[in-house]
């Protein structure tokens, strides 16, 4: 048990002791009580807020009842001293040996320090990526992905079973143009001089390998054929082609999807039509005609009836059409019947989306909630694109793509995990910048260097010790003070770190955690620069020596654990 959860247990049972004295009732909901580091270090090492919470349902002081709170945690071994702040905040400051005992479970848990149980028994299912399989990921795709797949990893890690799902938007009106363009890389293929690719079709040159495949196969049948004749048949090739290639882009980011659910497969299998009989059964979709839109001409609008979802009663601002005007599915149809499909198989249910699809988060949301009667949690993470630079100037399209930066290039160039780190830095919704000169410079302000720095120094403190004949049988980690054990009071933070960020769905709360850790480590190195007692290595003092190599050792297995939700690895030398 990390030390939070075990002042969690303590504080719980200083409650329990005062419900039993008649102190305080039975019954009292506490799950809005937390401990955790009070917003100034200098109040202490933990705070609760266990008063505050709990005096008024108690019809008590709050005053008053963290004085009768801090009693009971004063009896405890660990603690040095307890204080009332304000109204009745509560903070506790612990013995130096209650953060060696947490020192010592952090090496002997290893890779599963920080894991947490808070999601057992929960199904999530992410969708991230989804990009239409018209062509390879590009760098608009790239922080989605990431995103997704470092939320996937947290999730995992607090104990949650997840299902990565990618949704293969493959029954529009994108598609038929891909085939399209397949076609006329086909009759290249097969010798006609084409010209120039004409507007409206995908003119990147990854097409042309589809072209040559369907040519080798069907030699010049299709020529001259009608559309009708190959339309279909170039579709699902040239989809089956994308969808290869997508893998692969996004196998070099060290992404894979669990579940491809294809939207041609789902309307095919009639799934709209359940999910649109099971909410007409509930008076949530009704026959009717929309409001004629705004500042539009009404000669220029016609009225028609068209199914519509309910949604304004779950808080959208007007019911939505599942059907246009010829009976074909809209794309808020699809998606409906989509999410219930999800709902069947998880829990929860989180998508990753672009932040130009902010305005169909409401609709969406509305529909989740009707379509599970509200028992599913739903989550829409919106991501900002990213902004290519090349040290300040924005970088120029790649002609491969035809109009866009592949994913896979960026990969190439600067590493798989400088693009996860970096795509992490930020909040999902800021914008971000990525500049190929700042994203591999060798400095505190590149976050992806500085954590990584911070490992690879840990690691060499190892081969020089073993230089230096040092050997570490026992130790004693008596040996540390004060000003060591600050380093580990940052480093018992992971767990809650982790647990938060995965409850707010927000994996880059690591990345930040991360480099704070980082820079604490390379802060308490640097005094050693100064002050030659301070340092790692003292070749004079094994007992101190092997102490800090311990607490070192710690620090960097948070490092793994931190960089491994993230999808990072953990370097032991810097190239």
């Amino acid at each position: 048990m990390t030390l939070y959860a075990r002042f969690a247990a303590h504080l719980d049972a200083a409650l329990d002791t005062l419900v039993a004295a008649g102190d305080l009732p039975a019954g009292l909901n506490r799950a809005a009580v937390t401990v955790e580091p009070p917003r100034d270090a200098s109040h202490g090492d933990l705070a609760t807020n266990a008063a505050m919470v709990l005096a008024k349902p108690a019809a008590t002081n709050p005053r008053a009842l963290a004085e009768k709170i801090a009693g009971e945690l004063r009896k405890l071994d660990e603690v040095e001293d307890v204080a009332i702040a304000g109204p009745g905040f509560i903070n506790m400051k612990l013995n130096d040996d209650s953060w060696r005992a947490e020192l010592s479970a952090i090496r002997d848990a290893a890779g599963d320090y920080g894991r947490s149980t808070t999601g057992r028994g929960t199904t999530v299912n992410i969708e991230y990526v989804s990009a239409n399989p018209t062509g390879p990921m590009h760098m608009g795709h790239c922080r989605g992905a990431v995103v997704g797949d470092a939320l996937a990893a947290l999730l995992e890690f607090a104990g949650h079973t997840v299902i990565r799902e990618y949704y293969v938007n493959d029954a529009g009106g994108q598609v038929d143009t891909l085939a399209r363009s397949v076609h006329l890389r086909y009759r290249e293929a097969l010798g006609e001089d084409v010209g120039a690719i004409p507007e409206g079709l995908y003119p990147g040159d990854y097409l042309v390998p589809v072209g040559q495949q369907l040519a080798a196969e069907y030699g010049d049948r299709f020529v001259t054929a009608d559309e009708s004749e190959w339309l279909v048949l170039f579709r699902k090739t040239a989809v089956a082609a994308m969808l290869v290639m997508i893998r692969a882009d996004l196998a070099l980011l060290g992404i894979h999807h669990d579940l491809f659910s294809s939207e041609a497969e789902l309307q095919a299998e009639g799934k709209p039509e359940a999910a649109e009989a099971e909410l007409r059964a509930r008076g949530l979709i009704y026959d009717g005609v929309l409001e004629a839109p705004k500042g539009q001409e009404l000669e220029d609008w016609e009225p028609v009836v068209l199914p519509l979802f309910r949604s304004t009663q779950f808080g959208d601002d007007q019911d939505r059409p599942i059907r246009k005007s010829n009976g074909q599915w809209t794309y808020f149809g699809a998606d409906l019947a989509y999410h219930f499909q999800k709902a069947q198989a998880a829990d929860a249910l989180i998508d990753i989306w672009g932040a130009d699809h902010a305005g169909t988060v409401k609709r969406i949301t509305a529909a989740v909630q009707a379509l599970t009667g509200g028992t599913t949690r739903f989550d829409v993470k919106l991501v900002q694109m990213v902004r290519l630079l090349r040290a300040g100037e924005p970088v120029k399209m790649s002609k491969r793509s035809g109009n866009f930066v592949t994913l896979a290039d960026v990969v190439r160039e600067v590493g798989k995990d400088v693009v996860r780190f970096t795509m992490l830095t930020r909040k999902a919704d800021a914008q971000m910048d990525f500049d190929f000169a700042k994203v591999v410079e060798a400095s505190k302000d590149n976050p992806v260097f500085y954590v990584q720095y911070a490992h690879a120094r840990i690691a060499s403190l190892h081969r020089r010790a073993a230089d230096a004949n040092i050997v570490c049988d026992g130790v004693d980690l008596s040996q540390l003070d004060t000003e060591d054990l600050a380093l580990v009071k940052l480093a018992a933070q992971f767990p809650r770190i982790v647990e938060t960020a995965a409850a707010a769905r927000e994996p880059h709360r690591i990345a930040f955690y991360l480099y704070d850790l980082a820079a604490s480590l390379h802060a308490l190195w640097n005094v050693g620069n100064d002050r030659p007692e301070r340092r790692f290595l003292l070749i004079d003092n094994p007992a101190v020596t092997c102490a800090r190599l311990f607490l070192a050792d710690a620090i960097g297995q948070i490092i793994r654990n931190g960089l491994s939700i993230m999808g990072v690895e953990a370097v032991e030398e810097m190239k």
